[in-house]
């Protein structure tokens, strides 16, 4: 092939996707089980973290656009997960509380990551490969970021 750089295995960004959408069906089960989508869990992972923070606290942690957020929050507000509040000292500011049913997921949901890693390392990876690859890909998210951010 003369355009070698345009094969599908010559890409980074294409493993990154297929494992990402790959490691996420691998969640379903366990998500289904709690009611909610894989974002939901991210957001509520996030909350769990610091509970009462605002939606951009949220889509800075979670790397997404607030139009990519609101929506979602809006879902997990009818679903009675989460509060929506405009905070007092800025009305500007949406604050996000867990509701208690949010913070009672929190219980189901501490067993997830253990057993979604078991999985995982009874493949083809070794937990310190996992960490390893962990730590790479948040080198590379800080990587992109901080250059997006220099825009």
């Amino acid at each position: 092939m003369k355009h070698e750089q345009l094969r599908l295995s010559n890409q980074l960004c294409f493993p990154v996707y297929a494992a990402s959408r790959l490691i996420i069906r691998e969640y379903q089960p366990y998500l289904d089980k709690l009611r909610i989508t894989y974002p939901q869990y991210l957001v509520l992972m996030v909350l769990w973290e610091n509970d009462g923070i605002t939606v951009n606290d949220i889509t800075d942690k979670l790397v997404l656009k607030t139009n990519t957020v609101t929506p979602l929050l809006k879902r997990m507000e009818s679903l009675g997960i989460i509060s929506r509040n405009r905070s007092g000292e800025d009305e500007r500011k949406v604050l996000i509380t867990l509701t208690d049913k949010g913070k009672k997921m929190k219980l189901v949901a501490s067993s997830i990551p253990g057993l979604l890693v078991d999985k995982l390392k009874d493949g083809a990876l070794t937990m310190e490969q996992l960490v390893e690859l962990r730590t790479n890909l948040n080198i590379l998210i800080d990587y992109l970021q901080n250059r997006e951010d220099s825009r």
